[in-house]
């Protein structure tokens, strides 16, 4: 799928403030660090996590533990959607049992992602609570999900997609709004 570049919502130097944002509000509505993790969605929930994790580090001098979690095998649509799915890692160095865990991702849309990764996490044990931050929030929820946290919410139409650049994987810090054209 091609696409073209409608607007720059967020840029480097935005996405900077918008973790620090997220990290404050995070240690605000958990009134602290205690029993904080973060577990990050495959592949940039994982990065924000550790961002998030980093900042709250630098703001409070506590490490927080971070996982990694891959939603793959857990999806409703495993079977009819996905040709050849990528199964990605899943690693929480951890225990959840009675952790406050902010389950991260970088963006919100139908939910159905969200619905996996809770499945997932039930699997692999049972925190006290389970809260959401997600970088965008896109709207059209096909699921009765809502995030915690929110970094932007951005409300698209259907041939728009958010697109989410960090500079773990890609040249830039960015959030785009792209319209696709299928091809």
């Amino acid at each position: 799928m091609d696409y073209t570049v409608k607007v720059v919502l967020v840029d480097a130097p935005g996405f900077g403030r918008t973790i620090t944002r997220l990290a404050h509000e995070i240690i605000e509505r958990n009134r602290g660090t205690e029993r904080l993790a973060f577990v990050g969605m495959q592949t940039r929930g994982v990065f924000l996590a550790r961002r998030l994790a980093a900042k709250i580090q630098e703001i409070e001098g506590i490490r927080l533990p971070v996982g990694m979690l891959d939603t793959t095998m857990y999806r409703d649509d495993f079977r009819t959607a996905l040709k050849q799915p990528t199964v990605q890692v899943t690693e929480i160095p951890f225990d959840l049992y009675n952790l406050n865990v902010v389950l991260v991702d970088d963006v919100l849309y139908t939910g159905r992602t969200v619905r996996a990764a809770l499945d997932a996490l039930m699997d692999l044990g049972r925190p006290a609570r389970i809260q959401l931050a997600v970088l965008v929030d896109r709207g059209h929820r096909e699921l009765p999900i809502k995030p915690d946290f929110v970094g932007r919410n951005v409300p698209t139409s259907i041939n728009e997609e958010v697109r989410v650049r960090m500079t773990e994987i890609d040249p830039e810090d960015a959030v785009l709004l792209v319209e696709v054209q299928n091809t």
